[in-house]
Order: structure tokens, then sequence, then C-alpha cells
């Protein structure tokens, strides 16, 4: 299969638009209908209907297969680059917001440092595609249980930290003066859905055994402190690590997660054998 005719196939795809994907891949729209042609001959089945622009069931199936594949396709091509390339310069550390919340290395070199800020899902991908050299990944997991990351790419990952969890409640909540809270208790709460700085709802639901936990209102950003703002309001709780819930301020409380007992966990990834700044900074966060 062409990796190039089925490039072409996810544009379509996604933009419902043979014109359209012909103007976003720098092709004309007669190369995208024999992109296409070229691809359903090779499968020998359909893979869109063309009006509407929409994938068959066999094309819904082949768009299954077709983001890891074109991701391990992306991967092997940045991890031999890697290989053959000079040495960097400068350093790349991708991470999601609450893993950079909670551990900022103090051993960042001084200069030549780029600091991405991604989803948590978006991080392990990054690293194996070259868009970053060291990437911070965190979640909920039992104590000393690694995280489940997306398969990728072959990746080394390292533990950097684990830490109790707080649940970010009003500081006017009636539950602010606890000593410690059950998850079993906060099943039917308000939650803020934000996927991408508080820890996920689906892992907390998890945690609980899969039920409750509705979202009374999503966050779709990555500031963290955005997110404070919008609980000390009262919009709903959110799960963070303890160090960075207790850093939020006014406005709100961190109570401790007392049960069940999981942990937030910090592991670094990387790709290949590091070097120079990479190195440095990976054995600082060990």
């Amino acid at each position: 299969m062409d990796p190039h005719l089925l490039r072409t196939f996810v544009a379509v795809a996604r933009l419902a638009s043979f014109s359209a994907a012909a103007r976003e891949l720098g092709y004309t729209q007669s190369a995208v209908s024999q992109h296409i042609a070229s691809l359903e001959q090779d499968l020998g089945a359909a893979l869109l209907t063309r009006r509407p622009v929409a994938p068959t069931a066999a094309g819904d199936r082949l768009l299954e297969h077709a983001a890891p594949l074109l991701l391990r396709l992306d991967a092997a091509r940045a991890d031999v680059a890697r290989i053959a390339a000079a040495p960097p310069h400068g350093l790349t550390l991708a991470a999601s917001p609450t893993a950079l919340h909670a551990r900022v290395p103090a051993a960042l070199p001084s200069v030549g440092v780029t600091v991405r800020v991604l989803a948590r899902e978006d991080v392990p991908a990054a690293v194996a595609t070259g868009g970053a050299d060291v990437g911070l990944v965190d979640g909920l997991a039992a104590p000393s249980d690694p995280l489940r990351l997306p398969d990728v790419a072959p990746l080394t990952t390292r533990r950097v930290s684990e830490e109790p969890v707080g649940v970010l409640l009003p500081a006017s909540h009636p539950l602010a003066g606890r000593d410690g809270l059950r998850l079993a208790d906060l099943v039917d709460a308000r939650w803020i859905d934000a996927p991408d700085t508080a820890l996920p709802l689906p892992q907390v639901r998890a945690a609980e055994g899969g039920q409750g936990f509705r979202a009374a209102l999503r966050y779709e950003g990555t500031d963290v402190r955005t997110l404070a703002g919008l609980v000390a309001a009262g919009h709903g709780l959110a799960l963070l690590p303890w160090s960075v819930g207790a850093r939020m301020g006014v406005g709100t409380c961190v109570v401790a997660l007392v049960e069940p007992w999981v942990v937030h966990r910090v592991e670094c990834v990387f790709a290949g054998v590091l070097s120079g700044a990479g190195e440095a900074l990976v054995g600082a966060l060990g």
C-alpha cells in the first residue's frame, strides 16, 4: 500500500472534499482522484462515496488503520534521520501541562531550549516523529505501576516522579475542610472535563469502576490556572497532582484523595540514544 495514496485518502475523508484535499496537499484535483482510484484498485474495494464525499464501510475500516500506520512511518523516518544527523545544538522538550507544572526541571540548559506544551496523547507521537527530543507525560496509576502509553514507536520510558492526587474544590465548598476524600463520594459531583489540563475523567472513572463523574463543563485549554479559575467560580471539581493543586491559590482548596490509593505519575520518554543536552536533562529528571 503506497503511503502517499493513503495520506491522500485520509485528507479527502477528513475534509469530505476532493478539491479541498487537493488544495491542502498541493495536488491537482485530478491527481487526488487518481490517487483514490489507485488505492481502491489496490485494495479491491470502494473507499469513498462521491456525492456526498464520505467513507464507505471499507473506508471507515481503513481509516482505523491509517493513523497508526502513517504515524509509524513518520516515526521510522525520524528515527533514521536522528541517527544520521549531526548532534543538535538545542533541545526541544514536549510536556503535558500537569507534567510540566508538577516537574519543572531546574537542570534545564540555560540556552537553546524549546518547551512545547501538548495534550498528553500527543507527547509520545511528538517524540517519535522528531518534533521533540524528550517528552514528559503523566497520568493516574497505581503506586509503582507504569503509565499506559500509546504504541507509536519504540520509545524508552523512565519514571520521573510519583505524588499523591488532590481534588481541587472551590474554597467555599462544603468538603473543602476535610482531611481527605474518597472518590466514591464524588461520583455524582459536578466535574470539569479538562482532558489536557486536569487528570482526565476517563481515568477517574476507571479508578472507580467506570461509572459516574459526568462533566458539567468542558475546558479544552492547557492553562492550569484558567482551570483553577473555573473551579473557584463553582463550575465543577478537578483532579490534579497534589503539588499543582496546592499552588493554585486564592479561591480554591485542594483535599487529598485517600481512596482508592492512586498516584500522579510522571515519566519521560525519548527515542534512540540521547547525548548532550538531552542526556543531561534525562539524567536530571531521574
